[in-house]
């Protein structure tokens, strides 16, 4: 791989970020908050790309007057007799061509972020990852809306570590997909992310009341139902998993942002 494929992968992948961080791809990978960051990387790599080849054709045209200047520099014997300068610009001409071809691999995850969206992480990853709920730093003041909708990682919080007084007497509306553990118990479930999808953790919420009698792991549900003060253990790692008492489930459509942002883990 010369130079100036080497400018052609990075102007690609620049390219790939740019297309990812201006449409929703980039949400399969990082945070929301993080679009600027993934913006500003595509655009990096595109000048780099671009003073790449530059510097290699300008580089290529010095080789050439080179070459005029001295016209016997092909022949061996004329070799040694030229300048220190003609021989270091054949030495870097020569090491551009030898780059080893296993570099070429470069490409694959290149033409994976374009031909192929992951899917976000589902039941599979949260049913054998604990949950990751933690106390939260406050519990702000909630909207009289009904129903109320809060988000998993909130509602999972206060009925928790605040034993739901703020949840008392209130219908409550949240959105998960489906994961069912071992023993059949339903979870609603929200992935958690911190920064990128690579440190995305499950919390979950058990669900109780009048629960579909049909469940397919990964489908998303809105929920809607009451606080109550039953719990259970989460058999992966012992964390402490809430219940809903459910009136009413639907089906919905996957969201454009599949991940919970409300975490702070």
């Amino acid at each position: 791989m010369n130079r100036q494929a080497q400018a052609a992968v990075l102007f690609l992948l620049g390219a790939s970020l740019l297309h990812a961080a201006t449409t929703d791809l980039y949400l399969r990978y990082v945070k929301q908050g993080l679009r600027p960051l993934v913006l500003v990387s595509g655009a990096v790599l595109i000048a780099a790309a671009l003073a790449t080849a530059w510097y290699e054709r300008k580089r290529a045209r010095r080789r050439k007057q080179a070459q005029a200047r001295h016209p016997d520099a092909e022949h061996p014997d004329a070799k040694r007799a030229h300048t220190g300068h003609i021989d270091a610009e054949h030495a870097d001409a020569e090491h551009a061509h030898r780059e080893p071809r296993i570099s070429w691999l470069l490409v694959l995850p290149l033409l994976a972020l374009i031909l192929v969206a992951p899917p976000a992480l589902g039941s599979y990853s949260a049913t054998r990852t604990g949950t990751a709920l933690q106390e939260p730093l406050a519990y702000p003041d909630l909207p009289a809306a009904d129903p109320l909708p809060l988000d998993v990682v909130d509602y999972a919080g206060r009925a928790v570590y605040d034993h739901g007084r703020t949840l008392h007497d209130r219908r409550i509306q949240i959105t998960g997909f489906l994961a069912l553990d071992r023993d059949g118990t339903p979870y609603l479930v929200r992935m958690a992310l911190n920064c990128c999808a690579a440190d995305a953790q499950p919390v979950k919420v058990a669900l109780t009341g009048q629960v579909p009698p049909v469940l397919q792991p990964d489908t998303w549900l809105r929920v809607t139902g009451t606080y109550t003060p039953r719990r259970t253990k989460d058999p992966v790692n012992g964390g402490p998993i809430p219940f809903i008492e459910v009136t009413e489930a639907k089906p919905v459509a996957e969201p454009t942002d599949p991940y919970d942002e409300s975490w702070n883990g």
